[in-house]
Order: C-alpha cells, then structure tokens, then sequence
C-alpha cells in the first residue's frame, strides 16, 4: 500500500485531548477502510504564518498513513466536513521518517543550531574555546628575567 504523511491544523478553541480525539476519528477511519496509522504526532498550539477563517493560532497533528487511496480520500473528506479542522495536506511518500519528526525535536538545539554559528560553523562557545586554546603559554624560562637585564642608567 502507499505511503502518505497528512498534517492537519484545527481551531485554537478546542483542547488538546479534542485533537485527539480527531485523530482518533480519521485513524478508525483509515482502519474501516483498509488502512493503518504508523504513527500520530500532536505538535501543539502553534501561531499561523497568516490568518485562516479568522484565527491566528492552531493545534498542529501529523499523522504516518499505510492505505489504500480510496481510504485517503474518506478520510479527507471527512475532514472537509468537520468544522473544526482549519486546513489539511497529505503527501505521498517513499517511505516514513524513523524517530520523532522535526517539529518534535528539542527546539531548543535546533535554534542554537540556527542561529549562532560562526562563518566556520562553530558556535560562540567553541569559537571562544579555540580562540583559549590558542592563546601561546608563557613559561618561566621564556620570561625575560630582571636579573638579565642592564640596569638603566
């Protein structure tokens, strides 16, 4: 069967476990229709790049799809009619990510990532480390001594 990856984005007046509770709904559907769903994210409460039926915030949820096309198809439909999913995409793909998806990352690494590296691609923080590690030792034997000098007249 092939594979899809379908992202939907619902109200923001609706809670968490309603979402959940959606997903639930498209993933029987799925099943009654041949289908299976691999794996459902819930990305959460995230702002819109622009307004969509007059929101501007919306609770993202990604679901892996094993089904036929027809059982893709219901379940779009089904969700075209539901009031309360904003918009809605699914792709065909080759084959499913492994792991948790990008949006389920540690945000916090991915903006470091981002937005701190150097034109080398170190980070503040190892670019400051280098440039420590760089600075020559002086040792004793490399001190001029006082006891070499001439004294000055």
């Amino acid at each position: 069967m092939p594979l899809y990856e379908s992202v939907y984005i619902a109200r923001p007046d609706i809670s968490a476990t309603q979402v959940e509770a959606l997903t639930a709904d498209w993933t029987k559907i799925l099943e009654d229709n041949g289908g299976k769903v691999t794996k459902d994210e819930y990305w959460g409460l995230k702002s819109l790049a622009y307004r969509i039926k007059k929101n501007r915030k919306g609770h993202y949820s990604l679901m892996n799809i094993d089904a036929p096309p027809a059982a893709l198809a219901e379940m779009e439909r089904n969700m075209r009619l539901n009031e309360d999913v904003l918009r809605y995409m699914s792709i065909r793909v080759d084959e499913h990510e492994e792991g948790p998806s990008v949006m389920m990352q540690n945000k916090s690494n991915r903006d470091d990532r981002d937005r701190s590296r150097g034109p080398d691609g170190d980070s503040p923080r190892e670019q400051r480390a280098e440039a420590a590690d760089a600075k020559p030792e002086v040792t004793a034997a490399e001190t001029p001594s006082t006891e070499d000098k001439e004294p000055e007249e």
